[in-house]
């Protein structure tokens, strides 16, 4: 197959209507003032949508999070991240604004609803930032409760060890005495005679003769008895208080708490290597990272939050701001298309000859040389013509004659 030659004349055309797009855009832009190169607009519009995507997603996450299953409440937290969204959005044409509006109070309201806009802009990224941070925070934190918990424990178990002991001795002392007290009413009530029986014989009241037994105890024998029954309840509710007093002394063990103590502090080892906020707070301090503090770590938080969040803002504002080219000899050169009016050509022309008169007065012509030859304008060299054999002069017709 045979290629098909290119239509010159369509070559010619479409190379003529680029040019002449391009005129248009060049005397539109002189006689604007100003350029905008819409690459670099387009690229800030692209970061404006994705910091605006991601303060949606991470604000319809935290609703999600913290709303706890309430359809009302989750809805009530989305109202104003979009609103902050559409306030966010206005950035970038405010850039364009505060570069291309001729009045310095409207550049004035540009800048000012940029820096509010970027405001917005860093609360929305620094709770992005925060909820970066916030999973492996809450671990350590965690973590770390545990392991004072642990601390606490182990400082106090000679405390309670002694309190345990304490209470063991005391009621074993009890349960001594109540032995010794029971022993002693038994041994009384032991020691008492044994109950007295004998016959008694009357006549009751219809003259009839009667023969009863009538036995008789020591009044000694209830109230030992008493003491003796008393003292068995006594007993065993000492027992068991014993018992349980035994059981939680065996559970006091030093060695036990110590072991806690190492687990715990494991456990928060890891949790805090496992985040990048106590890594980085403990290489700046030069310590071990289970050592950094509280306030160590969330003045770099607000750093490594505020500090990317400010720098967000204010990343697609200075490239919107930046894309934008002033003309700043807008109408003062004639390549623009200035014009000089009728009425002040006289004193322009006027001004120029009295520069020149006075130039003249100033530094005047030198005179001719003595042979009185001029210099030439034109002060190019002639060739060089290379050496050669002299040519042939020609001979005058008279010579011949």
């Amino acid at each position: 197959m045979f290629r098909k030659l290119p239509n010159r004349e369509a070559q010619r055309e479409r190379r003529e209507w680029a040019l002449d797009q391009t005129r248009w855009k060049h005397e539109r832009d002189v006689e604007r003032g100003y350029r905008i190169k819409w690459g670099y607009v387009g690229i800030a519009y692209l970061v404006e949508f994705m910091v605006i995507g991601a303060s949606l997603a991470g604000a319809w996450l935290f609703a999600d999070y913290y709303s706890d299953g309430d359809a009302r409440a989750f809805y009530f937290m989305l109202l104003a991240p979009l609103v902050y969204a559409a306030v966010e959005l206005c950035r970038v044409p405010l850039g364009i604004l505060a570069r291309t509006q001729r009045s310095w109070f409207v550049r004035a309201l540009a800048m000012l609803g940029i820096l509010f806009a970027a405001g917005v802009t860093t609360k929305s990224v620094s709770q992005l930032g925060e909820m970066m941070f916030h999973p492996r925070l809450m671990d350590a934190a965690k973590a770390k409760t545990a392991l004072k918990d642990a601390q606490a424990d182990r400082d106090s178990i000679d405390t309670r060890i002694s309190a345990a002991n304490a209470r063991v001795e005391q009621y074993a002392n009890e349960l001594e005495q109540i032995e010794k007290r029971s022993a002693e009413n038994a041994s009384q009530l032991a020691g008492l005679p044994a109950q007295r029986c004998e016959r008694v014989y009357g006549t009751n009241s219809r003259g009839m003769r009667y023969s009863n037994l009538k036995c008789v105890t020591d009044p000694r024998t209830a109230t030992l008895n008493a003491a003796v029954a008393k003292a068995g309840t006594d007993r065993g509710t000492v027992v068991k208080e014993l018992e349980e007093a035994r059981k939680g002394r065996g559970l006091l063990d030093r060695g036990a708490a110590d072991r806690k103590v190492a687990d715990a502090e494991q456990a928060y080892r890891n949790a805090v290597n496992r985040s990048q906020l106590h890594s980085f707070t403990a290489m700046v301090y030069g310590v071990d990272p289970i050592e950094v503090s509280d306030a160590q770590v969330h003045a770099f938080l607000r750093i490594f939050v505020f500090v990317p969040a400010l720098c967000a803002a204010f990343a697609s504002t200075i490239l919107a701001l930046s894309a934008v080219s002033v003309r700043k000899t807008f109408m003062d050169e004639d390549d623009l298309g200035a014009a000089v009016s009728a009425e002040a050509a006289p004193y322009l022309l006027a001004s120029v000859a009295e520069t020149v008169r006075q130039e003249m007065a100033t530094n005047p012509l030198k005179p001719a040389n003595r042979e009185g030859s001029v210099i030439p304008l034109d002060r190019r060299t002639a060739p060089v013509v290379p050496p050669g054999p002299p040519a042939a002069m020609p001979m005058p017709a008279s010579a011949g004659a």
